[in-house]
């Protein structure tokens, strides 16, 4: 029996298609705080933690973001251990070029060997055999760029991932890049109370990569009671999380929004920002509040 959108509210959310040919619902699931404090070690309630996953997909969330930094390795681990074998439709995409040696300690790592080595080892841990989406996750200013995108390259040829996005770039970085190889995503910081990367969610509308917020739900004075979020989320029933990511859906179609989370209450809160529909006017009045 085919299921609806009300069962798996992430399919309100639309698709978009990463590299042309990996189809995504647009509002995806970020599985950075399934892990201990400090992204480090295993979180305190691994039992929840899948479960969160398992509910993800139940949603109809077809994109997952993770990376390998985060535990490191807890992550993928535990996105195996909830969801493999995996839905012919789920899309994992994960992460390699920050280095860990402690809670909160994260290190741009960009050499060619340990990119290699970081992708063989997330292939195993996820048990895939080509990652969709493989994103450098820093550049790292003392490797030649040309170095760490090279390799990448080179493991998209060999069939080990099949395309290559970027993190927490500027536009002129990811001109050099896309002047190395083919590039199809890129992951920034961007929330409604944080538009700093706007240049860079530009460039991307017009070059149709996938634009993927990170900490997309940050509201800041927004929500304040009284606030511009207030009236708006009384008014539609919504939370001010629900709003902001029903804003950055509304944005632009290149968006992939992946809010995380430990707990599957707040799972299901966030996939319903899908069903919210703001109107021209809530669109322009929260735009302008930030």
């Amino acid at each position: 029996m085919a299921t609806n959108i009300s069962e798996q509210p992430a399919k309100a959310s639309g698709t978009y298609r990463i590299g042309g040919d990996v189809t995504v619902n647009r509002l995806g699931y970020g599985a950075m705080q399934i892990t201990g404090p400090g992204v480090w070690g295993d979180p305190k309630d691994p039992a929840e933690a899948v479960r969160v996953l398992r509910r993800a997909v139940e949603l109809g969330v077809t994109f997952i973001d993770t990376a390998d930094s985060y535990g490191p390795f807890v992550s993928e681990l535990l996105i195996r251990e909830a969801l493999h074998p995996y839905a012919d439709d789920l899309v994992i995409a994960t992460k390699a070029g920050l280095s860990r040696s402690g809670p909160g300690d994260w290190r741009a790592l960009g050499r060619p060997e340990y990119l290699r080595q970081q992708c063989e080892l997330s292939l195993r841990h996820l048990g895939l055999d080509s990652i969709p989406l493989y994103q450098l996750h820093r550049i790292d200013p003392k490797v030649p760029l040309a170095d760490q995108l090279g390799e990448l390259a080179l493991l998209r040829e060999e069939g080990k991932i099949q395309h290559i996005g970027l993190s927490e770039v500027s536009v002129a970085q990811i001109e050099e890049s896309r002047a190395i190889t083919t590039i199809a995503s890129v992951q920034n910081l961007y929330n409604l109370a944080n538009r700093s990367a706007e240049d860079v969610l530009e460039f991307c509308e017009r070059n149709d990569l996938a634009f993927i917020p990170w900490f997309p739900i940050a509201t800041g004075e927004l929500a304040r009671p009284g606030g511009p979020l207030d009236a708006i989320s009384n008014a539609h029933g919504a939370s001010p999380a629900q709003l902001a990511l029903a804003w950055l859906l509304r944005r632009s179609p290149v968006m992939l929004p992946i809010p995380g989370t430990s707990s599957v209450a707040h799972l299901e809160e966030n996939v319903g920002a899908a069903d919210v529909r703001l109107t021209d006017d809530e669109f322009e009045a929260l735009a302008k509040a930030s």
